[in-house]
């Protein structure tokens, strides 16, 4: 089992930043795979951003470019660096994982949303 705490969601202008966190606690050494997603109200959730147990990040093209992921394993939490914010990043932000199971842990959601 996998219990994942985000936090770092709020309320920011057009062209702001964020920083999302995921902390992860439970069975960390069995995740092969971290990821955030995102669910804008009235539509699907999105898969954003991924990075895998040795390091290597793949981002969604609505993201690339802007937001970053990353992860500090001694503190066994990931992160989302959110820079140049658009309001149609305004969404429930969620964090994933994926064990050597492929049974995937969702954290509770933090919600973002940028004015304009």
């Amino acid at each position: 089992q996998v219990q994942l705490v985000e936090s770092g969601g709020g309320l920011v202008q057009a062209g702001g930043s964020l920083r999302l966190s995921c902390a992860a606690s439970g069975s960390i050494v069995s995740i092969n795979n971290w990821a955030w997603y995102r669910q804008p109200p009235g539509n699907q959730r999105e898969l954003l951003a991924t990075i895998t147990s040795g390091g290597r990040t793949n981002y969604a093209d609505s993201v690339k470019g802007r937001f970053t992921i990353s992860r500090d394993n001694a503190k066994s939490t990931m992160y989302l660096q959110m820079n140049s914010l658009k309001p149609e990043d305004t969404a429930v932000y969620y964090c994933n994982v994926v064990n050597w199971y492929s049974r995937d842990f969702w954290g509770q959601g933090t919600q973002v949303t940028v004015s304009s």
